[in-house]
């Protein structure tokens, strides 16, 4: 297949693009019986029916036809009306593009900086698909791992900011944050954000600021963002998505966050990539983000409890190490003995039915990890984390 000469005669940026080691074991193990799939970024509640009667009802009132590129102006009005409750400010209508799924956010705002011969610089762990992204226009991603330090129990991830500066050249377009973070739950606080900031300001470079996560965390009311600190004419790109807070992930809708002064560009980006978003989903969007705040407040308490259930399960085997994750969903672990997160990851399908993603998906530093996603109830996650524990007893 790969030294075909239809397979050759393909762009490389594309040609050459690892298959998702997330998506290889989904498939693998897809179709298993009595499995607990806890591989990928999502839980096990379907959208609430508020939401879904919404979208029914537009399809059905006739909202089928091309719409806004930019989104309805309802649910860019219902963006601006979340952002200014979260974040104590004002926000404009103008400033919110609605994506195709967050990942064509990620993809969009890496298209608009980044091209042949730029570098976008990505502290790893990380998940695959924003270097991929990067990759894709044609762009470098540059690695900077981040470190697990400290005993289990008592360890943190943490970034070294040097060691990112150290990396910016003058081919560095775009510095992209995920906080919190996927996979290792790392969340950056205040000051951390402010020395970021201050550092791409020096350098004159963006920032790509994914902040999915930032009502999934676990000592207040969201995570600190770059919105409680930046200017107006800072160059910070946000990207975000309907997926997570509102159990959204088949839905594929999300939105950009940037200065208005922009917004031609990123109509133009929509406009050539997919023409725009499903007029009859971005009602049910509306309804997301003006009724759902119950349901989200939910999804977080019982995250948190099954957060605490599966660390407390597995720092009981004395033979995981990980640092418990301030934000996101997802619990990042090393295992003694393990060296090769794939061949274990593959294992425990077969061997002790459940479903987790391997840490060399996340990047060059990660191969010996595993990442497990808790956004589901605390049973089944304790089943899970049972699951584990026996494995680790019988396997290795």
């Amino acid at each position: 297949m790969a030294s075909s000469p239809l397979f050759q005669s393909l762009r490389p940026a594309a040609r050459d693009l690892p298959e998702s080691g997330i998506v290889e074991l989904v498939n693998n193990g897809r179709s298993k019986q009595d499995l607990i799939p806890l591989w990928v970024g999502e839980g096990q509640l379907p959208t609430p029916d508020f939401i879904c009667e919404a979208a029914y009802g537009a399809m059905v009132k006739g909202d089928t036809f091309y719409t806004h590129q930019r989104g309805i102006p309802p649910l860019r009005e219902a963006l601006a009306r979340y952002h200014t409750r979260q974040f104590d400010r004002a926000f404009e209508p103008e400033r919110f593009f609605i994506t195709g799924s967050g990942m064509q956010a990620v993809q969009l705002a890496l298209h608009a900086l980044a091209g042949h011969g730029d570098e976008v610089i990505i502290p790893t762990p990380a998940w695959p698909n924003f270097a991929s992204a990067a990759e894709i226009a044609d762009a470098r991603a540059v690695e900077v791992p981040m470190q697990l330090e400290g005993e289990c129990g008592d360890s943190q991830w943490v970034l070294d900011l040097d060691a990112v500066e150290a990396k910016i050249t003058n081919r560095t377009r775009a510095l992209f944050i995920n906080t919190p973070g996927n996979p290792t739950g790392w969340t950056a606080d205040e000051a951390t954000l402010r020395t970021i900031l201050e550092m791409c300001r020096r350098h004159g470079i963006w920032i790509v600021a994914d902040e999915v996560y930032n009502r999934f965390y676990y000592s207040g009311k969201r995570a600190p963002s770059f919105y409680d600190i930046i200017d107006d004419d800072d160059r910070v790109i946000f990207t975000n998505t309907f997926s997570k807070n509102w159990a959204m992930t088949g839905w594929r809708v999300g939105w950009i966050s940037a200065p208005a002064e922009l917004g031609q560009v990123f109509e133009n980006l929509i406009q050539f990539s997919t023409s725009g978003v499903a007029s009859f989903l971005q009602p049910a969007c509306v309804e997301a983000l003006d009724k759902g705040e119950a349901f989200v407040e939910r999804q977080v308490s019982t995250a948190k409890q099954s957060r605490d259930v599966i660390c407390d399960k597995l720092a009981k085997t004395g033979r995981v190490h990980f640092a418990v994750p301030d934000g996101a969903f997802y619990l990042f672990f090393s295992i003694d003995t393990v060296e090769n997160s794939r061949i274990a990851a593959l294992n425990m399908i077969e061997t002790a039915n459940i479903g987790l993603a391997p840490g060399s998906a996340f990047g060059l530093s990660a191969e010996k990890y595993l990442r497990l996603c808790f956004a589901t109830e605390p049973d089944i996650v304790s089943e899970a984390g049972d699951r584990l524990t026996n494995w680790l007893m019988n396997s290795i």
